[in-house]
């Protein structure tokens, strides 16, 4: 890729990945700047962060999106690819985005598989093979220009939900937007923490509530208190 890129994770209390999907992207994309934008971790996600060689920062605010528009802020490179930490993108990531931006688009993301064999999870992620927005999810990351990150304005951080899909409606407006024809592969664990037809249906439940304009102060204390081992 001719164009720096920088890697943005925004994490809270991933120690149990972070080592590993730092060695794995490391492997794949080794020009890569590597930020790690921390919410606060009580854990011990950041100093395992940095030894594997990634920068560090801890954003003043914790929240996906407070902590991608600071890691989007500190990145040194042309190009951002926000990522969540418990999702590996295909090997031949790099190349993807770099045919993607040659053919005149700004901005991106991937189809998303998980790593659980189950049904209804295969048909989930069937449908964002097609390119409509209520399809997309943070899961499947983002990447995309820095100037035309900055033109959209960045990320809500008023938005505790919905964050990453809200975006992309902004990111249409000064942009052409690719659906890559891979796959990221995001980790099922709140599925198997939860159950995946409860999961699902307190996904549903917050998009509705979404929607319909119910406060984001109020959607969180729903999420909190329907999802087990929440991160808000």
């Amino acid at each position: 890729m001719a164009e720096s890129i920088s890697i943005l994770i925004p994490t809270y209390n991933e120690a149990g990945g972070i080592v590993r999907l730092l060695q794995y992207l490391q492997q794949h994309a080794p020009a890569a700047e590597f930020l790690v934008v921390d919410g606060g971790s009580t854990d011990n996600t950041q100093a395992l962060a940095k030894a594997a060689g990634a920068k560090v920062l801890t954003s003043p605010k914790k929240g996906r999106a407070a902590q991608m528009n600071a890691g989007a802020r500190a990145a040194a490179g042309e190009l951002l690819y926000f990522l969540h930490a418990d999702t590996f993108p295909p090997a031949h990531f790099v190349s993807l985005i770099s045919e993607s931006l040659a053919a005149g688009y700004g901005a991106g993301c991937f189809r998303l598989r998980f790593d659980m064999d189950h049904w209804f999870l295969k048909a989930n992620a069937f449908f964002t093979r097609f390119n409509v927005d209520r399809f997309r999810f943070g899961d499947q990351s983002l990447f995309i220009r820095k100037e035309l990150f900055e033109q959209a304005g960045g990320f809500r951080e008023d938005l505790m939900v919905m964050e990453d899909q809200e975006i992309i409606g902004r990111i249409r407006q000064v942009s052409r937007f690719k659906l890559l024809p891979a796959a990221v592969t995001t980790s099922a664990q709140k599925y198997r923490e939860n159950g995946v037809y409860r999961l699902q249906s307190i996904f549903f439940v917050i998009y509705t509530l979404y929607y319909l304009k119910v406060p984001q102060q109020k959607l969180r204390s729903i999420y909190n208190r329907l999802i087990r081992k929440s991160k808000l």
